[in-house]
């Protein structure tokens, strides 16, 4: 048994096929065949069931690729941990976030981490919070920077960077313009503005609104803090937002929530429950450091 034949094998099921595997990895189509068929014959079992359209996984073929991804990682493992006792710290990592984020540098965070690590690559994916949180329970994302409030799944730790006022905030001229707060039950009726259900500040509303003894209506919502804030300005209700997202907008008038104050936080979550590359470790002890010095604990937006 081969590491290549189990790379061939990892790829035709991540690929959905021989051909787009073969593309992917940029060998001759044959060529993975003829080394899948290797590895069945030494295992004595067909892998895929190639009698359909698709090629589909059999049940050993099942069975057998946990162990195949272990194997390829283990190796890449060794790789890496070679390379980091030689001082050349290399890899791949992947950080994922919910959206860019508006009160952090990201930018400057991975500038920083490529110039310190220039031959680990690295990958950003921006998800949506149900396949962000699914991709860092697989294993799949080893860094991730999303809002908090809403449940992770076991074995991952997380890293407040962000923590900030949730306010109000409403076109100048408005009915509320005049005043400076207000307490939560007062939007019962109102047509509220905000992130998309399933983000961390989603859930932080619904459990205020909840906890003062009413559901939220909301009118918009959408993943871009601004855009909510240009709604918001535009008189089509009330942007429920960290206060660092509407604060500069001239158009906007901005009100303190009180009964209950509610506070928004995006924080780094990493899994702690299985092991992880020397460059994924390198690149979470780089993002806790930098996200601290950009953001320190009792720091809050400007006004």
């Amino acid at each position: 048994m081969e590491l290549r034949q189990l790379e061939y094998f990892v790829a035709v099921v991540d690929e959905g096929g021989f051909t787009k595997a073969a593309a992917k990895l940029h060998v001759a189509q044959p060529g993975i065949s003829a080394q899948i068929k290797r590895l069945e014959r030494e295992l004595g079992q067909p892998l895929f069931d190639r009698s359909g359209r698709n090629v589909a996984l059999t049940e050993v073929g099942t069975a057998v690729l946990p162990y195949a991804r272990a194997a390829l990682w283990a190796a890449s493992g060794a790789r890496d941990v070679v390379a980091e006792f030689t001082g050349l710290l290399r890899g791949r990592v992947v950080m994922a976030v919910v959206t860019a984020p508006w009160a952090l540098d990201l930018a400057g965070l991975l500038a920083g981490f490529h110039h310190a690590h220039p031959a680990v690559e690295i990958t950003l994916n921006e998800m949506d919070p149900v396949s962000l949180t699914e991709s860092l329970a697989a294993g799949h994302v080893d860094l991730a920077l999303l809002g908090l409030g809403a449940p992770l799944p076991p074995g991952v730790e997380t890293q407040v960077v962000v923590d900030q006022a949730v306010v109000a905030a409403v076109r100048r001229g408005g009915e509320l313009d005049g005043r400076d707060r207000l307490a939560l039950a007062e939007l019962r009726d109102r047509s509220l503005i905000t992130l998309p259900p399933g983000t961390g500040l989603r859930s932080v509303i619904e459990a205020a609104c909840l906890s003062a003894g009413f559901r939220p209506h909301v009118a918009f919502e959408a993943s871009e803090p601004y855009f909510l804030a240009k709604l918001a300005a535009h008189g089509l209700g009330v942007a429920i937002l960290p206060r660092s997202a509407v604060s500069r907008h001239d158009d906007l008038h901005v009100l303190e929530i009180e009964e209950p104050a509610m506070r928004g936080q995006m924080g780094l979550a990493w899994r702690t429950d299985q092991p992880v590359s020397p460059a994924a470790r390198a690149l979470v002890e780089h993002a806790r450091k930098v996200f601290t010095a950009q953001w320190p604990p009792g720091r809050e937006c400007d006004r």
